[in-house]
């Protein structure tokens, strides 16, 4: 099971750990604690794998729904949920991941932890960033129709369709190039 990390920002990083949403079934990339602990160190935010509980991993999926929900509200020009709201500041209040200048003085990195908090308090952040700083025209959702994964379009025309379109819209193409020559 592959996470989808890419170069998104840390919130759409954890979104898209509930992926194919449009499914009956949506496939949970995070199913225990180690496979979280695993996507710390894969998305780039401890360097060593944390001990994380059952209830940490459910405080993960929760702040991880409450950004989606938060984020298709505010894309639909309506207000978020005030529980989702409340989550989200919840965590924004507490301790982050603190950024560290690297020792070649060109790059940064953060500061060596252990627990899974400041990961969330961090991603929260983003997620304040990002739904306050983001036209919510830019706040858009997959366009394949099992997928519904979150992203922000920063092509200039505005016009991105896909949350990737090495997955996403490569699947889209295909099927359509495949529906053309079933009809030819």
């Amino acid at each position: 099971m592959e996470f989808r990390l890419g170069d998104r920002r840390p919130c759409i990083a954890l979104v898209a750990t509930l992926g194919d949403r449009g499914m009956p079934e949506p496939l949970e990339r995070i199913p225990d604690p180690e496979t979280l602990a695993r996507w710390c160190v894969e998305g780039g935010f401890l360097p060593l794998s944390p001990r994380i509980s059952v209830a940490e991993l459910a405080s993960a999926r929760l702040l991880r729904e409450a950004i989606y929900r938060a984020a298709c509200a505010v894309r639909q020009a309506h207000k978020p949920l005030s529980e989702d709201v409340a989550t989200i500041n919840i965590w924004a209040t507490r301790g982050t991941l603190v950024p560290v200048l690297t020792s070649d003085g060109r790059s940064a990195d953060w500061k060596s932890e252990r627990t899974l908090s400041p990961v969330l308090a961090t991603i929260a952040r983003d997620a304040i960033d990002m739904l306050t700083g983001t036209p919510a025209a830019r706040i858009k959702l997959c366009a394949d129709s099992t997928c519904r994964g979150l992203f922000v379009d920063e092509s200039r025309p505005g016009k991105r369709r896909w949350c990737s379109m090495n997955f996403c819209g490569n699947r889209a193409k295909s099927r359509t190039f495949a529906r053309r020559h079933r009809e030819a």
